[in-house]
């Protein structure tokens, strides 16, 4: 029995091993729909990003990597009320672009819903790219398995996008465990701009969650370097998503992190804000943990974190910076809007 149990191991590892998601290091991201939209210098723009936890994230949920017991968290109805609940703050937003993380297109966890086409379909008058960062034919842990993932980084946007590249970034993790983990990402959008040689830069991304620090710096290295090479074209630059680190010049203070907790990582921003404006809103936590549910904690004493926000070119004027407070009911996010001016 025990052979037999062996053999099986082995088998699942060779199979992931052949199957393993291998990306390039830069891809064509394809641009879903047409939009007639456009924006021009001078423009205000409104930007919403958030990580949408596939759906299935919400105030019930707790998750086996967070110190939690949740592998499945949503069942069917949940997941429908959760992805509801979702697009409808979405309409209301009115946002220009909008940046998702953890969209699912084809996931056991997510009952195998398209979310991006859902979400596409739902919402009017967008166009989008998608830039895949997590493909597993099956993970076969824990007990139960999660099973099938195939998710990624979704960016909506009311104004054309001309082109848009997915770059990946380095991923920490030596086979075997890299197999079945993320292949992060950043998803790169060029928007032509009316009436001048300049483009909107739009930026999506979701860095590393669980690493030892390394992974976390060695993909902010890569795109500072990236922010960096875009900022001597003189275009208007917006990087935003789930950076899983808190920036320096932003006060944490009201979110301690507790011990046994899972702690981000921190960007020290100092070298950098000459150049960048590097902004969260440090008056409402974007993220929560997900050691327990959080529908019938004391939230008082919740792990709280501040860890997604923007980074944005000295071209752009930030006119307002909130993180709606949505009582993490659908996800374990709250969404993060961006009002800006793109200076003449």
């Amino acid at each position: 029995m025990l052979t037999l149990v062996i053999l099986l191991g082995i088998g699942v590892i060779a199979w992931l091993s052949i199957t393993e998601y291998k990306p390039a290091d830069v891809e064509e991201a394809e641009v879903t729909g047409k939009v007639d939209g456009f924006l021009r210098p001078g423009d205000d723009i409104k930007v919403v990003s958030w990580n949408i936890g596939y759906g299935a994230l919400g105030d019930n949920a707790d998750f086996f990597m967070d110190g939690g017991k949740g592998v499945k968290t949503a069942d069917g109805a949940r997941l429908a009320e959760n992805l509801t609940s979702i697009t409808e703050y979405l309409k209301q937003s009115n946002a220009d672009l909008i940046l998702l993380q953890e969209t699912d297109l084809n996931s056991d966890r997510s009952e195998h819903t398209n979310e991006a086409q859902m979400l596409y379909n739902n919402l009017d008058r967008y166009e989008y790219t998608f830039g895949c960062n997590f493909r597993v034919p099956y993970i076969p842990y824990p007990m139960p398995p999660i099973g099938k993932v195939d998710s990624g980084i979704q960016t909506l946007s009311r104004a054309h996008i001309d082109s848009a590249e997915r770059i990946s970034l380095p991923c920490p993790f030596s086979w075997p465990v890299r197999i079945a983990n993320l292949k992060r990402c950043l998803v790169v959008n060029r928007i032509p701009l009316d009436k001048s040689d300049k483009e909107l830069v739009i930026i999506n991304l979701h860095l590393e969650a669980y690493d030892d620090g390394e992974g976390k710096a060695a993909q902010t290295e890569q795109l500072i370097r990236l922010l960096e090479e875009e900022s001597g074209t003189g275009d208007y630059i917006i990087a935003g998503g789930d950076f899983n680190q808190a920036f320096s010049n932003v006060d944490t203070s009201d979110y301690p992190h507790y011990d046994g907790m899972w702690e981000c990582g921190l960007i020290d921003t100092s070298p950098y804000e000459d150049d960048w404006q590097f902004v969260m809103d440090n008056s409402v936590p974007s993220c929560r943990s997900l050691d327990k549910p959080y529908a019938d904690a004391d939230h008082d004493s919740f792990q709280y974190y501040l860890i997604d926000g923007f980074i944005v070119s000295r071209n752009i004027r930030i006119d307002s910076l909130e993180t709606d407070d949505l009582g993490f009911k659908a996800s374990d996010h709250n969404p993060v809007v961006l009002e800006a001016t793109l200076l003449k």
